[in-house]
């Protein structure tokens, strides 16, 4: 979609470069949702792709994603056999249902940023531990657990002219062992629940939840709970209100099909062993 308010493209070529921001900006990085409507409160466009990040990067400390890494970048990751979480990021790239248009187009750092609450890289970055490295308008920068960068549909925990530089998942994080469930009203639906669990090697276990809620939540066991312990911990942390209600799932669905989702993640963490 032409955006016909937009009066001025900007590509920096480095972070001195970057604009004092002002009311009617917006950062380009993918695009796939900036040009998919009209944006009629944006005069100008700050192209972030010109500046050149490295999409991607492995260490010994764990991953590192530019906010401009593309899905289909993502996906192509080898990662080391010894991190036992890596099928999570495909499975996560898959559950945004696009063509290899989008894919090769729609970021990382975008769908972080637009903070749907299906957005399946909020899901991954907040099961995995990851850490938002946000740029601030001063120059300085700051460190923000993804669990803490979504807000609530359409809200993120950026200030007026700060930019989501990258992410960083820890290494130990992607050597949990996970399982990934999600659900939508129709086969090529947007997430209407999404599940992740993770299970570290002392027995402790997480269950991130998303999609079904406004915001990601986190739940933290010191073992495989049993139902009556699982659903007891979903009732306390997810009050009713908290549920997303939208064309893509009404808040009672929703709420029943986390439950489900659950336990089939309990279980198959668990594979078969005993319940706390």
């Amino acid at each position: 979609m032409d955006l016909n308010t937009v009066e001025t493209v900007l590509r920096p070529r480095s972070r001195s470069q970057l604009p004092s921001w002002q009311d009617g900006d917006a950062c380009l990085a993918g695009g796939t949702w900036l040009f998919s409507e009209p944006q009629l409160t944006t005069r100008r466009l700050v192209d972030l792709t010109s500046l050149g990040w490295s999409p991607h990067a492995i260490g010994p400390d764990g991953l590192t994603l530019a906010a401009t890494c593309t899905f289909a970048q993502l996906d192509r990751l080898d990662l080391p056999p010894a991190w036992s979480a890596a099928p999570l990021i495909g499975q996560c790239c898959r559950a945004l249902l696009g063509s290899f248009k989008i894919w090769n187009t729609a970021t990382v750092g975008g769908n972080l940023c637009l903070a749907l609450p299906a957005g399946p890289m909020t899901a991954l970055a907040a099961a995995l531990d990851a850490r938002c490295t946000i740029w601030s308008a001063d120059g300085a920068e700051r460190d923000l657990p993804a669990m803490d960068f979504v807000l609530g549909p359409r809200r993120n925990a950026l200030r007026p002219g700060e930019i989501l530089r990258g992410l960083h998942i820890p290494t130990e994080a992607l050597m949990r062992r996970t399982a990934f469930r999600r659900i939508s009203l129709s086969p090529a639906g947007r997430s209407g629940a999404l599940l992740i669990g993770t299970l570290e090697a002392s027995g402790a276990v997480a269950l991130t939840v998303t999609a079904a809620v406004r915001r990601p939540i986190r739940l933290a066991f010191d073992g495989l709970p049993d139902d009556a312990a699982l659903a007891q911990a979903i009732a306390a942390a997810i009050p009713d209100a908290l549920y997303h209600d939208d064309v893509h799932g009404r808040p009672d669905w929703r709420r029943h099909v986390t439950g489900l989702l659950a336990r089939e993640i309990r279980d198959a963490l668990g594979e078969g062993g005993s319940c706390i």
